[in-house]
């Protein structure tokens, strides 16, 4: 087979970034070639991992600090609605996200025919969740990734998308569908008359973005999918079963203090890192115990003075390379940081504030992977004792490598780099 072009167009968050980056990786490694469409934003990072990368602009146009910076601000304004449940976020922070998301569609629209046009891609994978026309409208198949919770495919018998239900509490699901549906509508509305602008027919309340007739591929695996009331079919929707990018090697440092403790990875994510109270409320936790841990604080490092012997902090970590080799991850819910933990076995406690952090949250409890723990409401016994049965639970842990053990054994990069190609193929 000649070698084709794939184009990737991740949203413009480390968790979407990276995983299209594994995707890509398996993809070259198959002998064909990865460029990313990409917020200006994230450009180095596709560059950092050696990919070709056209900007898109998604906003206004400003400079790529000035647009991370955005996000940052954006995340921390939020921070006294992470307090809230998800149905109360509903009308402050999913809302004022699904404006901006709208207006991202919009300013896309002026680069991507052009841009298209220029790299010439025989495939386009779009991890996002809203349509982009100009990808529909390009003539060659485009597929739809998607990395956040599996529920973002809609379905009656599930709990609706961002909502952190329980699968049996079906009263909640439907307050929280109606709840969402009555907010979003004036944003629904303009987005609805923007997909008539371009030619494309309008969409029910509440989507916005559509299945794709080619291919969908669902980062989850197996043993956490919900039970459906009506079954995706496999020729258009695949699991990949996790998809675990390559990254740098990670030494773990020595540690002043219990330097053979149990070892913790606490991150909440580039953005959540701006939470400094409870990172700190969970470093000085920590530090009264046996255990050791590894914090992700971002980009707050000043934010930290002298912290305990048994800490290290660092504003970035290669997380595939340091999940293997610790025994308990604190996160926020992040899919990426979700199936990693799954991928290697490793038991969780996910302290969500947004989004699919809520589905995940509830996943990693309802399956037996893990905890959910409220993000302010807990006391130090309640969270010592969460970690102790994490690091303690013979039937969590025989579960955890049973789950870790199929996915290694599917290679969701692999896979997703197969099937990509096979669409190429079918319309070569």
């Amino acid at each position: 087979m000649a070698q084709k072009t794939f184009a990737f167009f991740p949203e413009a968050a480390f968790g979407p970034a990276l995983n299209s980056v594994g995707i890509a990786q398996a993809v070259e490694r198959m002998g064909h070639k990865a460029v990313f469409l990409s917020d200006p934003g994230f450009v180095e990072i596709y560059e950092g991992y050696g990919f070709e990368a056209h900007p898109v602009a998604l906003s206004e146009p400003m400079p790529p600090e000035k647009m991370a910076k955005f996000w940052e601000d954006f995340i921390n304004s939020h921070i006294p609605n992470f307090r809230k449940k998800p149905i109360d976020q509903i009308d402050n922070y999913v809302k004022e996200c699904w404006e901006a998301i709208v207006d991202s569609a919009k300013w896309a629209e002026q680069d991507l025919p052009g841009i298209l046009a220029k790299i010439k891609p025989d495939v386009i994978s779009v991890d996002n969740v809203i349509l982009f026309p100009a990808i529909k409208q390009h003539g060659v198949p485009w597929v739809r990734i998607i990395s956040c919770s599996e529920n973002e495919i809609e379905d009656a018998a599930i709990p609706p998308h961002l909502s952190g239900m329980s699968e049996n509490d079906t009263e909640g699901h439907a307050e929280f569908r109606s709840k969402f549906n009555e907010v979003i509508k004036p944003i629904h509305d303009d987005f609805n008359e923007f997909l008539k602008s371009t030619g494309e027919d309008p969409y029910p309340v509440g989507e916005f973005f559509e299945a794709s007739p080619y291919l969908n591929l669902l980062l989850y695996p197996e043993q956490v999918k919900y039970d459906r009331e009506e079954p995706l079919d496999p020729k258009r929707f695949q699991y990949l079963e996790g998809c675990v990018r390559q990254d740098e090697p990670y030494e773990v440092p020595q540690f002043d203090k219990n330097n053979d403790g149990p070892l913790l990875y606490i991150s909440f994510g580039s953005l959540g890192a701006g939470d400094t109270d409870l990172i700190k409320r969970l470093i000085e936790l920590i530090g009264k115990t046996r255990y050791r841990a590894l914090v992700n604080v971002g980009d707050y490092m000043e934010e930290y003075g002298e912290v305990p012997g048994n800490v290290h902090l660092a504003g970035w970590y290669p997380q595939p390379s340091v999940i293997p080799q610790v025994d308990l991850v604190i996160h926020h819910g992040g899919n990426n940081s979700f199936t990693e933990c799954l991928y290697f076995g490793k038991p969780a406690i996910i302290m969500s504030y947004v989004w699919d952090g809520h589905d995940n949250a509830m996943r990693v409890q309802e399956t037996g992977h893990g905890f959910r723990s409220d993000r302010y409401e807990w006391t130090e016994d309640e969270m010592i004792e969460k970690i102790e049965k994490c690091l303690n639970d013979k039937e969590m842990a025989a579960r955890l490598e049973k789950t870790s053990r199929h996915m290694q054994a599917e290679n969701g990069q692999e896979k997703a780099a197969r099937l990509l190609i096979d669409v190429a193929e079918k319309q070569a």
